[in-house]
C-alpha cells in the first residue's frame, strides 16, 4: 500500500506551507489534516499563510490512542494489532478525518515516533495517509512511509511537518 514519497527539496516548512496554499488554491482543494507526531505543527504554519482559510478546513491533533479512536474511528484492534506508528493507522486516520469534514477533497494524516525511546525499527519512521473525496466518496486511498533524516526530536518534528506539507501538494490536482 506503499507509495514513494515525492522528492523533499530543503526548503524551510514555512517555505512549503507557502507552496501548499498556493497549490490548493490553483487547484481548488480543500485539505483537512490529521496530525499525531507533529502535534498541530503542519497546520499551526500553514496558518500563518494569509488566505489560506479558503482552502484549508483544519486539522484533527490525535497524539493519544483513545483520541484517534473517538475522533477519527481508527480501529482499536488495528491499534493494538499494529500500534500507532503503522500504515494501516495512517490510513484509517485519513480516511476518518475526511469522512468527518464534508466540505474536505483531500485528506492527510501523520504518525510516527520521534524518539527518544522509540522502538528501533520505528526510530524516526512517520506514515502519511493520504484519502480524497471523489463525487461524495472516499477514494484512493494510500500510505507512505518515510524515514526521517533528523536525529533531535525537535528537528524530526519539523521535518514531519514539512514532509506533511510537501506531500500535501504533491496530492493536490486538477
Amino acid at each position: 500500500m506503499s507509495a514513494e514519497p515525492p522528492p523533499l527539496a530543503p526548503e524551510s516548512v514555512e517555505a512549503v506551507a507557502r507552496q501548499l496554499a498556493r497549490r490548493l488554491g490553483e487547484t481548488r482543494t480543500r485539505l483537512v489534516l490529521a496530525e499525531s507526531c507533529t502535534g498541530g505543527l503542519a497546520a499551526a504554519t500553514l496558518t500563518t499563510v494569509p488566505g489560506v482559510s479558503q482552502w484549508f478546513c483544519g486539522s484533527a491533533v490525535t497524539y493519544r490512542d483513545a483520541t484517534k479512536i473517538q475522533w477519527l474511528d481508527v480501529s482499536a484492534p488495528h491499534l493494538e494489532c499494529f500500534s500507532a506508528v503503522s500504515e494501516i493507522v495512517a490510513g484509517e486516520m485519513a480516511r476518518g478525518v475526511l469522512a468527518r469534514t464534508p466540505e474536505a477533497d483531500l485528506a492527510l494524516s501523520i504518525t510516527g515516533h520521534l524518539g527518544p525511546d522509540a522502538p528501533a525499527a520505528l526510530d524516526g519512521v512517520v506514515y502519511l495517509g493520504v484519502a480524497r473525496r471523489r463525487a461524495g466518496a472516499i477514494v484512493d486511498p494510500h500510505t507512505l512511509a518515510i524515514v526521517l533524516c533528523s536525529t533531535v526530536r525537535g528537528a524530526r518534528q519539523r521535518e514531519a511537518a514539512t514532509w506533511l506539507l510537501h506531500a500535501a501538494t504533491h496530492e493536490c490536482r486538477v
